[in-house]
């Protein structure tokens, strides 16, 4: 099992930023702003308190907390803000969870005042008679739940028992974590409600309800209800948890069948938390292999280098990893909800891949979705952490659902460090902490800069027998590692040592930390950059992908040589690197593309082409294939060997053979010295002293090679790395052809229209063979279009809407400004109070080639009028 949180500290480290930042937050936001929007509903003095906004807003002035009765209908009901009601929720779990892992009372008081405010708003809604059962508890009316058992779409409700069970895991989180008897009443009576409501429904109905986007979203209803049932051992809370059910997933998952493409991501994520739940409880095995079966089409087939998932919140096709980049990857609260999969996964499996998946998400999506900022109002966390080239971090999202997981999400980063059973620890996590060991009398300290370096050290402060299994991390050569010295080989992923410790005893791990492209399982010439654990993201302002030339800068494990610039900044490949988990704001590169125009080895680079036959085949792809070298040796041999196949293909000639081979021996690769090159015509490869002689027979590379071809772009590229102003391409050739063609309806010289080009030539030499090349061309010379939408929120203030379309780059950014104000960066809707004259306010839009649109103007009314 995984110790409670209250049994680990988390020491000084990556993680401890992120959960300092987010303590911040957690003492000094007030808890009347929480409770505001639940007031209100309720009728109840809001004590002057706003929302924290955005999502979770006082609805319209003119909405009521209607019941199922007198809910005046689609149209004819003024609403905003439906999802109100969720963050609290997260707010209450953070409190809980902030108490739970530091101990501090501060958290558990704040917790108790949130659930006092609950309760008082639950007895209120309960006075009034006008809902179904005294136990209903939102920030809305009952209405929303009823017209979503009458198949109401997103836009006219959003998502009730989502909001539901946020509400419901926050109470039981204060119950569990910090002791709160009221907040078990409290949810007890919501739990009553929900089963009395949903188990009236017809089986058959619930499962439209459920397949509805969005607005059938029901988070963890399931977990909650499971939960509660587990708490007070009442059975109808079980019955309505198999209420919650999807049986076409459940289904297709049994069945093998992979279904989520075009699936909501987060809609479905948190249900699987709530199938362990329900399979730990029932022991009915179909829970457990779905979920099994349902993350691994997700991890890593759907998953970017971060770990994060889906485009526009939705699953694409299967495999589809490179052709799932778009402008808005990898919602935050889809990670959230993969860990605690993962998490619940290797409990019952003690499958190491879950443990890996959790180091990737945690360190570079979780811990990098917070800012390096202290913030009193928002939890300046990422909704989306999106990979794309030259992408940006839009902190923030207060009252968002990703702003309401990351409240979470940081103040519990010990949570899976630590796990026991019968028989073992197991450290699954390099995250500096301390655990308390009770059933032993003492404690076991990690101590690391990890993912820093990769140094580990465990201190015993205990004495007796211990059998520990630590994770080898899946990206460490062979899964092996230094254990106090000497160099061990892991076992289903994890090292085992069977110690008898005394109370002052440290044992010492130590990885390597290779830096290394890694490739998308679906294109190998996109990669991303590790270093160890972290995944690096290349600073630049450039939002076309960038290439890279690695040849030059690889060692013989096939790792990437770099520099450490201090500050945690790592210059490689002729680019700055930051870590995924820095926090930072600047423009970044998640994944690069490879491509080497020359062959060249570190120390020794040539002008030799390194041509690709159709097949895509080229002498380096086929010299790093097998993912590095044991010995130099090994690497001159197949150098040797690699070469002369790139010459029997047509693709080096002699001169190059030769010029390949004496840059090889030549090169200082992971510091060699270098050699001298001298080729025989038969013999074998040998290296003695400071020479080395190669066997080459007179038939190798005796006839021309092919042709080298590259495509040239006219026009003047923005800083951004696209056209904005229409370019044309033209091909050169080195070498005899006999003919030229572009493939694609692309024509030399004449201007490439709008989008995004990957612009194909192929060469033709006299003996038919033929050699291709590809450019990317990125063109956008239109800026986007902006426009305004006003809406009046009684007389005295307007919401102010601002849209922007750019189907090419996409839109960058959307600025505005008044009389009042200078320019100001906002795409949320915004309020303005309005003034005794008519206000002017100005837009515009840029996107992200560069382009911005002309400024355009809107009036805002007088007040009162």
């Amino acid at each position: 099992m995984f110790p409670p949180l209250s049994d680990v500290d988390l020491l000084d480290g990556v993680h401890s930023r992120t959960r300092d930042r987010m303590l911040h937050l957690a003492r000094v936001f007030p808890v009347d702003r929480v409770l505001a929007v639940f007031r209100a509903n309720a009728g109840l003095d809001t004590r002057g308190a706003l929302p924290p906004g955005t999502w979770e807003d006082f609805g319209h002035p003119d909405e009521k907390p209607w019941s199922e009765s007198d809910y005046p209908g689609a149209g004819a009901a003024p609403t905003a803000s439906l999802l109100r009601g969720h963050y609290a929720g997260h707010f209450l779990s953070m409190l809980s969870l902030a108490h739970a892992s530091t101990g501090d009372p501060v958290f558990r008081d704040r917790a108790h005042e949130v659930v006092a405010g609950l309760a008082e708003v639950q007895a209120a809604l309960a006075a009034t008679g006008r809902y179904s059962h005294p136990g209903f508890l939102a920030a809305y009316g009952e209405w929303q739940f009823s017209r979503l058992e009458e198949l109401a779409p997103y836009g006219e409700i959003w998502a009730p028992y989502y909001t539901c069970h946020k509400i419901m895991a926050g109470l039981l989180d204060a119950y569990t974590l910090t002791g709160s008897d009221p907040a078990l009443d409290v949810v007890t009576g919501m739990g009553h409600w929900v089963a009395g409501r949903i188990l009236a429904v017809a089986p058959e109905q619930r499962q439209r309800m459920w397949s509805l986007y969005i607005a059938g979203e029901f988070g963890g209803m399931n977990e909650s209800l499971t939960t509660l049932h587990r708490i007070t051992g009442e059975p109808v809370f079980l019955a309505a948890a198999a209420a919650f059910e999807m049986d076409a997933l459940l289904d297709a998952a049994a069945a093998g069948r992979d279904v989520l493409d075009g699936m909501h991501a987060n809609q479905h994520l948190p249900m699987l938390v709530g199938h362990l739940a329900q399979y730990e409880v029932t022991g009915d095995r179909r829970y457990l292999d779905a979920v099994v079966a349902l993350f691994g089409q997700v991890v890593p087939g759907r998953t970017f280098a971060h770990g994060g998932t889906g485009e526009g919140e939705l699953w694409g096709p299967a495999g589809h990893v490179a052709r799932g980049i778009g402008r808005r990857n990898a919602e935050t609260c889809a990670t959230y909800n993969l860990l605690k999969i993962a998490r619940g996964l290797f409990t019952h499996t003690r499958d190491v891949r879950y443990a890996d998946y959790a180091e990737r998400a945690t360190l570079n999506h979780i811990a990098g979705s917070r800012a390096d900022v202290d913030s009193d109002v928002s939890p300046e966390v990422l909704y989306m952490y999106p990979v794309d080239a030259g992408a940006v971090r839009e902190y923030g999202n207060a009252g968002t659902c990703c702003g309401g997981t990351g409240l979470e999400s940081h103040v519990k980063a010990q949570e899976s460090v630590w796990f026991r059973d019968d028989e073992s620890l197991y450290v699954l996590q390099y995250v500096p902490s301390r655990l308390r060991w009770a059933e032993r009398g003492g404690t076991v300290a990690l101590r690391t800069a990890y993912p820093r370096d990769g140094l580990v050290a465990l201190d015993f402060d205990l004495d007796g027998p211990v059998d520990l299994r630590l994770r080898v991390p899946e990206w460490v050569p062979e899964r092996r590692a230094l254990v106090d010295g000497v160099l061990t080989a892991a076992k289903d992923g994890f090292l085992r040592i069977r110690r008898d410790v005394r109370r002052g005893d440290t044992v010492t791990v130590e990885f390597p930390m290779p830096l290394r492209l890694v490739p998308a399982p679906d294109d190998p010439a996109l990669v991303s950059v590790e270093l160890g654990p972290t995944v690096l993201l290349a600073r630049d302002d450039a939002t076309t992908t960038l290439e890279v030339a690695p040849a030059a800068h690889r060692e013989l494990d096939c790792s990437i040589g770099f520099r450490a610039l201090g500050g945690d900044l790592v210059s490689a490949l002729g680019l700055e690197f930051e870590p995924a988990w820095s926090g930072g704001d600047r423009r970044y590169h998640m994944y690069l593309r490879v491509a080497d125009p020359v062959i060249a080895f570190p120390g020794a680079v040539t002008e030799v082409p390194d041509r690709h036959d159709a097949h895509g085949w080229s002498f380096l792809t086929g010299l790093w294939a097998s993912g590095g070298f044991p010995t130099h040796t090994s690497f001159l041999e197949s150098v040797h060997r690699n070469a002369r196949r790139a010459a029997t293909a047509g693709l080096l000639g002699r001169d190059e053979v030769i010029t390949v081979l004496a840059a090889a021996a030549a090169s200082t690769v992971s510091g060699a010295e270098p050699r001298r090159s001298e080729i025989l015509p038969s013999g074998d490869l040998t290296v003695t002293g400071d020479l080395v002689t190669w066997p080459l027979s007179a038939a190798i590379g005796a006839g021309e090679p092919m042709p080298a071809v590259r495509i040239e772009v006219a026009g003047e590229r923005a800083p951004s790395g696209w056209y904005t102003g229409a370019p044309a391409v033209s091909v050169v050739t080195h070498g005899a052809v006999t003919s030229v063609a572009l493939t694609g309806g692309v024509v030399a010289g004449r201007p490439l229209p709008d989008g995004r080009h990957v612009v194909r030539a192929e060469a033709t030499d006299p003996a038919g063979r033929v050699v291709h090349a590809t450019r990317e061309v990125a063109v956008d010379t239109t800026p986007p279009s902006v426009r305004a939408r006003v809406r009046a929120l009684g007389p005295h203030n307007v919401e102010v809407t601002l849209h922007a379309d750019d189907e090419v780059s996409g839109v960058d950014r959307i600025r505005w400004r008044t009389g009042e104000t200078f320019w100001g960066v906002y795409q949320e809707p915004f309020t303005r109070a309005l003034h005794a004259a008519p206000q002017i306010l100005e837009f515009t839009a840029t996107d992200r080639a560069g382009n911005t649109s002309p400024v355009q103007r809107v009036a805002l009314p007088a007040a009162g009028t």
